[in-house]
């Protein structure tokens, strides 16, 4: 796997009916997750999930640190559920910000070819261009409760998209 693919997939790789679930449970140790005190958030309805094996882990990030290690504002972690997951992410402030998201396929921790991600605004991904601009991905999140989708992509051949 070149250091392109990995880098997207090891670090940051996340419909109406979706909005309406309840949060996936995280970790109560999570940087970012919500509390009923969390004022600003994002609830992140991760689509297209291909399984329901390993962990999807959801990011946010601002224009200077988007994709960067250890950069990100917000970082949940939950278990995959193949009718998808939504997740609550705490927002510092209003602002543009770009959502990420990962899915650990197989929960091991590490970046694999059967891994899965995805952004904020759903930009098209290739094996070329793996990691979009964050003016591809940024959305305005303005104060209270937020909230947008997700659909998630994966290695298809030599092709990367949603499954089905």
């Amino acid at each position: 796997m070149n250091a392109t693919i990995a880098t997207l997939l090891g670090s940051a790789l996340l419909a109406p009916a979706l909005f309406a679930a309840a949060p996936a449970a995280a970790d109560p140790g999570d940087p970012g997750a919500c509390t009923a005190a969390t004022p600003n958030r994002v609830m992140v309805s991760v689509r297209g999930l291909k399984n329901s094996t390993g962990k999807v882990r959801v990011q946010i990030y601002d224009a200077a640190g988007f994709l960067k290690k250890g950069r990100w504002l917000g970082r949940v972690e939950v278990p995959a559920q193949r009718s998808g997951v939504t997740v609550c992410v705490a927002v510092p402030r209003a602002g543009q910000y770009g959502i990420a998201v990962r899915h650990d396929a197989n929960g091991n921790g590490k970046s694999d070819w059967n891994d899965g991600g995805g952004f904020s605004r759903d930009p098209r991904l290739s094996l070329t261009k793996l990691q979009p601009d964050f003016a591809k991905v940024a959305v305005p999140l303005d104060g209270g409760v937020n909230r947008i989708a997700v659909t998630m992509n994966y290695r298809r051949g030599l092709s990367i998209g949603p499954i089905g």
